[in-house]
């Protein structure tokens, strides 16, 4: 059995909590990160359920403290990390760039730029240590592609990329890897805020060459691959899964 030892934030809903599930399901130990008590104890009682040893410890990734004790009491409660999703993200506030302000870049940038940059630094300092260490970054086919009426998300996933190639490149000699996860579509609540009506949705659906959404369990299993030894060759890539939209 698989006896990783896996951090994942933003784990209590869509592809976080799928990624959770699988790792669990996979033989993995895995500490769930998220800013709801409730949530984050239910999960780990269902991760328990598959026999994986979770714990759920409360945390808000832009706030520097927090993601420090994240990982040392992971490493405490477990002598290791072995994998990092870094997955907690919000879509922000969509709109024309005229209706962009200060705080509506802060609000996006200050979870999805600064609070990968603030976890990487974290994980990487214990993996240092270690020699070894996988750490996912899940961007967006729009880390990559351009979406109008969404210039700052879409500014934050290109970043997201864009860091992760760059830490890839600055730990590779210490056997750390460091990989983007990048999803199409996929059916969550997010996609559905950031799609606003039932239209905006089936119109983005018809983007996908396999004309469908992705499910967060197609994610998640890209994720456990990336994670694994079965991807030992590779570093400051982004895997896209997408059902063809980027190409």
């Amino acid at each position: 059995m698989n006896k990783q030892v896996v951090l994942i934030t933003g784990a209590l809903t869509g592809i976080g909590r799928a990624t959770a599930v699988a790792f669990a399901k996979n033989g993995a130990q895995v500490v769930v990160a998220g800013r709801r008590d409730e949530a984050g104890n239910a999960l780990v009682k269902e991760l328990r359920s598959f026999g994986s040893e979770a714990e759920f410890i409360n945390t808000d990734v832009r706030k520097e403290e927090d993601v420090r004790a994240l990982v040392d009491k992971t490493v405490a409660r477990f002598g290791r990390l072995d994998a990092a999703v870094n997955n907690a993200g919000t879509e922000g506030q969509v709109g024309p760039i005229t209706d962009q302000t200060a705080e509506s870049y802060a609000a996006t940038f200050d979870t999805n730029v600064l609070g990968v940059l603030l976890s990487m630094k974290h994980e990487v300092r214990v993996m240092q240590k270690q020699g070894s260490g996988s750490i996912i970054n899940i961007s967006s086919t729009y880390g990559h592609e351009g979406a109008a009426g969404a210039s700052v998300y879409v500014g934050s996933k290109h970043a997201v990329e864009g860091i992760t190639k760059s830490v890839a490149l600055e730990t590779v000699k210490s056997g750390i890897r460091v990989n983007v996860v990048a999803p199409g579509p996929i059916d969550t609540g997010m996609l559905t805020r950031f799609t606003g009506t039932p239209e905006n949705k089936a119109a983005l659906m018809t983007s996908v060459p396999m004309n469908r959404l992705g499910r967060s369990e197609e994610i998640a299993n890209a994720i456990v691959f990336i994670a694994s030894d079965e991807a030992s060759f590779i570093t400051g890539h982004v895997l896209n899964v997408d059902g063809g939209k980027s190409h």
